[in-house]
């Protein structure tokens, strides 16, 4: 299957945010590293944590775990460019850390209007593994070309936290839990040697086929093979039968519709999540495919 990345430009033309535009234009060559951190920015609240619909089920001005994970990609982007905002928000998420490492799942939300009811209900008491593997998984993928992310002591301490939590696994996690908590692993791996054992031990409630249905999610709503894996030949990916991600990225090219963009299979909160997360989506698909060498931008 090919891709059409005009169509794929005219789509985020017509309905994607100005952060996936410039993400997508950075992918192809079309703009630098300072027009996305640019973008980013404008979800950036004073202590140093991202709000405002960066994550775009969770519309609140606050700043969130969610939203870390959310710029937390964008600084992986723009590798090999460092900016000190990944440090400051290493900071917010240090602030907001439970005496334990963890992070909760979602902060309080003065109003939750456009939130989905498990972003505007969740106990900030409580750490999860799912949203501080979310957050570290991604900030260890920039501490690998980002010294100060690597060296900050939140990321040790959300690493411990998630190492811990991780070990006292006995039942399969959430599926969306599990792709996390996977890929945390995956990119905790060369820095922490006791994370290979443990991805082997959770890879267990991993089928080979990639394929694990989201208990209480929309209709035919999986995480698969590339949620846990989206690069051959990492360590996670080595879970998995082989073939099967090869199978997954012609999937995910065969999937851009007539309209240049893809989808998703999750329900959305809002209309305007619902492009959101359909300009977010074309945008991981095209990055997802050029880093698994299938697409030569």
């Amino acid at each position: 299957m090919t891709v059409d990345l005009s169509r794929a430009a005219a789509f985020l033309a017509c309905h994607g945010r100005v952060l996936d535009r410039r993400r997508f234009d950075l992918l192809v060559g079309r703009t630098g590293p300072d027009a996305v951190l640019a973008a980013v920015d404008g979800y950036r609240n004073p202590d140093g944590g991202y709000g405002w619909g960066l994550e775009p089920d969770l519309r609140a001005p606050e700043s969130q775990p969610a939203g870390a994970l959310h710029a937390f990609e964008v600084f992986e982007d723009v590798a090999p460019l460092t900016t000190p905002r990944a440090v400051e928000l290493c900071d917010w998420l240090d602030s907001v850390t439970l005496p334990d490492g963890g992070l909760p799942f979602a902060l309080p939300v003065a109003d939750p209007a456009g939130c989905a009811t498990f972003w505007a209900e969740a106990d900030p008491s409580v750490s999860t593994l799912q949203s501080t593997a979310f957050a570290a998984g991604v900030a260890h993928r920039v501490a690998a070309h980002d010294p100060a992310v690597a060296a900050h002591p939140w990321l040790e301490r959300a690493t411990g936290y998630c190492l811990e939590a991780i070990a006292a696994v006995r039942e399969r996690p959430h599926a969306i839990a599990l792709s996390f908590a996977i890929r945390f692993l995956d990119a905790a791996h060369d820095r922490y040697p006791e994370a290979a054992n443990l991805l082997e031990r959770l890879g267990e409630f991993v089928p080979d086929t990639g394929l694990v249905p989201v208990d209480g999610g929309s209709e035919g709503e999986t995480m698969r093979a590339l949620n846990f894996a989206p690069v051959p030949g990492t360590p996670a990916s080595a879970l998995l039968r082989p073939g099967v991600l090869e199978s997954e990225l012609d999937r995910l090219a065969g999937r851009q519709l007539d309209d240049g963009g893809w989808v998703v299979d999750f329900a959305s909160f809002s209309p305007a999540a619902a492009l959101e997360w359909r300009g977010y989506a074309t945008v991981q698909a095209v990055q997802t495919l050029h880093r698994a060498g299938r697409l030569d931008l």
